[in-house]
């Protein structure tokens, strides 16, 4: 009797569709749990070589060197965020400046209203009068929101160095629980997928923060050579709200634009602004990005916005920062299976990313040197190209080729 039951695909494609709304319904209304439980199984995978380093090298006992690592965790993070804290003291106590120039620019903006749509400041004062009594009349229902989102996130910054520690103090646990999961012969493929999640995830998050420092510091530097007065501050949040892909530096260049005009009335640091922020976004995308983000597991932009956007959907900023690793890992486990190998494929890139003219590397986006066996033809009916209705795999040509 066979072990495996084989279904046509709908069926198969069926039990994959409802197997992932589920997932989604259940990381929806359980997000409050999984989500902390998931970002300490990350941070539990960056502390892993701490720890065994100093158990193999220190000679530490493996309580202890967990205890310490979470220790030296938790100083990094109140380090950083004491170093936040002093700058934003720092801006508060220029509060009636900042206060001046808001009026001084609104000014300026209710001026550029009326010259352009004939609205009086009497009428544009009337209209922000009303925003602002909507605003108080549902000022309770802002304050409770904030009061919960606070008490949320106080809770999660105490049990997330708590299951870090658990993860790393159970981690044999964890691994011998897998192995149980399946058979001896089993058990060689199943430590190559949790080596390759290790080494994927490690490579990713390491180099981002590696990334968010040297994006940190050259938005600072950018800063203050046009003149922005916290330059400091908003370079340490622009480097960290690039942590999350695509989205976080949008967020960033505008929160630098606002708090620029707050501490300044001259308009054209503005444009500084935006210069600055092109500039170290080109250097991160096309330098820092290859550099220190280069992991083993490459997703494709595609699968990567979808992802963000989705975790944006699930967990909130938690769950856009978690979206790019849970990819990684989900390609580690499809790419190591062979009826999941192609969903692997697909979540990959396989475009190659430069092309080298004169001995200076420019991008390349095409599949003329692809690393696919496969080679196929889409013209028909091009008397000067040999027609073919099917798929032809050469098992000695590594790479893809549209004929034209």
């Amino acid at each position: 009797m066979s072990e495996f039951i084989k279904f046509p695909f709908y069926i198969k494609f069926t039990a994959i569709l409802l197997s992932l709304i589920g997932l989604f319904v259940i990381l929806y209304f359980g997000q409050d749990i999984i989500f902390p439980i998931l970002l300490s199984c990350l941070f539990a995978i960056i502390l892993r070589p701490v720890v065994s380093f100093l158990i193999k090298r220190l000679r530490f006992p493996h309580f202890i060197a967990v205890v310490f690592a979470i220790v030296l965790f938790v100083l990094i993070f109140l380090g950083l965020f004491y170093f936040i804290s002093m700058q934003v003291t720092d801006m508060a106590n220029d509060w009636s400046k900042i206060k001046s120039n808001f009026y001084y620019h609104l000014d300026h903006f209710q001026q550029l209203i009326r010259d352009n749509f004939h609205l009086s400041k009497k009428e544009q004062n009337e209209i922000l009068n009303k925003a602002t009594k909507k605003g108080i009349d549902s000022s309770t229902e802002i304050v409770s929101t904030t009061l919960n989102s606070f008490t949320d996130v106080a809770l999660n910054l105490t049990l997330i160095p708590i299951y870090t520690f658990l993860f790393l103090l159970y981690q044999n646990l964890f691994i011998t629980f897998l192995c149980k999961l399946y058979k001896p012969e089993d058990h060689k493929k199943l430590r190559e997928i949790l080596f390759q999640i290790k080494t994927a995830v490690q490579s990713y998050v390491v180099g981002l923060l590696f990334e968010m420092v040297a994006v940190s510091i050259l938005t600072t530097i950018g800063l203050w050579m046009i003149g922005v007065q916290y330059f400091i501050l908003l370079g340490i949040l622009t480097g960290i709200l690039n942590l999350v892909p695509y989205i976080g530096i949008l967020f960033a260049g505008a929160l630098t634009i606002i708090v620029s005009l707050s501490g300044s009335t001259d308009l054209s640091i503005v444009l500084g602004v935006i210069i600055v922020n092109v500039v170290v976004q080109l250097i991160d995308n096309n330098i820092l990005v290859p550099l220190f983000v280069n992991s083993k597991v490459q997703i494709n932009a595609f699968v990567s916005i979808v992802g963000i956007i989705i975790g944006n959907v699930l967990g909130g900023i938690t769950g856009m920062f978690l979206a790019i690793p849970i990819i990684a890992i989900i390609k580690v486990i499809f790419d190591r299976i062979d009826s999941l190998e192609p969903w692997g494929y697909l979540l990959g890139d396989d475009l190659p990313k430069t092309y080298e003219w004169h001995k200076i590397k420019i991008p390349l986006y095409n599949y003329s040197s692809s690393t696919s066996p496969i080679n196929f033809n889409t013209e028909e009916g091009n008397p000067n190209i040999p027609s073919t209705n099917t798929f032809e795999t050469d098992s000695n040509n590594t790479n893809d080729t549209i004929e034209e």
